[in-house]
């Protein structure tokens, strides 16, 4: 069995099949889900979706897309949003994105140190977001645990060897996605050789960056087992020693899913 560490069901992408999305999971061994928020605002849509399936959990967090947009939401509101409700297992996904710019820098910045905060307060692990920002991220990453020791995820890994090294010391984990299986993604996969064992996981992000053989498809959970092979034999081990070791890294860190409800599906 393997889980997907990050997903986004409540994208319309599976509004007219999320049942069958799901049972396809279950049925290629996928036997945990957690759908990850990008807005606080739509945590009414994302809640009900954990709720309806046993083997689906969620997050509440605000992209850095969105960051200026929700620069009303506090650490309190975050830290009560996730201790109020037991399907919420994670803080994010947050952190800085300067490919894209969608939101100014510095409310990027405000937004990402809140969540942050509301990791530290509760011990759940933090989806960080980072793309083109590794510098910031490093600085804002080693600031802040100097304050206080947070978990937290490199989500959907693409930055470069500094900023997962220094995740790494940091006691952050380093999850992998299907641009792990790209052709032209030999520097991920040689940092991915580099990355102890005790702190990966796998993801999909879907409905985004399909894994081959289903690069350009949409992406689903069921999919996350093509990437968990390919890091498998990026470590030189079969694929079911690698689907038992980032299982347990995700149970470990996501400590507040209840692992006696994982591959069955709710009603």
């Amino acid at each position: 069995m393997v889980v997907d560490s990050h997903c986004h069901l409540d994208f319309p992408d599976f509004d007219a099949e999320r049942d069958e999305v799901i049972a396809r999971a279950n049925a290629a061994g996928v036997e945990t889900m957690v759908t990850i928020s990008t807005r606080v605002a739509q945590f009414e849509k994302i809640r009900p979706i954990a709720e309806t399936y046993d083997c689906v959990w969620c997050s509440v967090g605000t992209h850095p897309h969105n960051a200026d947009q929700e620069l009303d939401i506090t650490a309190d509101d975050l830290v009560a949003l996730a201790e109020g409700h037991p399907k919420v297992v994670a803080i994010g996904e947050a952190g800085l994105d300067y490919f894209y710019d969608k939101a100014p820098r510095d409310a990027q910045a405000e937004g990402f140190r809140r969540h942050i905060e509301a990791a530290r307060r509760t011990q759940l692990p933090l989806v960080i977001h980072a793309r083109d920002a590794d510098d910031d991220m490093i600085a804002i990453l080693s600031e802040e645990m100097d304050r206080g020791f947070f978990p937290a995820i490199l989500h959907c890994f693409s930055s470069g060897r500094d900023l997962a090294m220094k995740g790494v010391e940091l006691g952050l984990h380093i999850s992998f996605s299907g641009i792990l299986t790209f052709k032209k993604s030999e520097e991920i996969r040689a940092i991915a050789a580099d990355i102890p064992t005790d702190r990966m996981l796998v993801e999909t992000d879907s409905p985004y960056l399909a894994p081959m053989p289903n690069r350009g498809k949409r992406n689903e959970p069921s999919f996350v087992v093509n990437t968990a092979r390919v890091l498998a034999e990026v470590h030189g081990v079969p694929y079911e020693e690698m689907a038992k070791i980032t299982t347990e890294n995700f149970y470990r860190l996501f400590a507040k899913v209840d692992r006696s409800k994982a591959a069955v599906q709710g009603t």
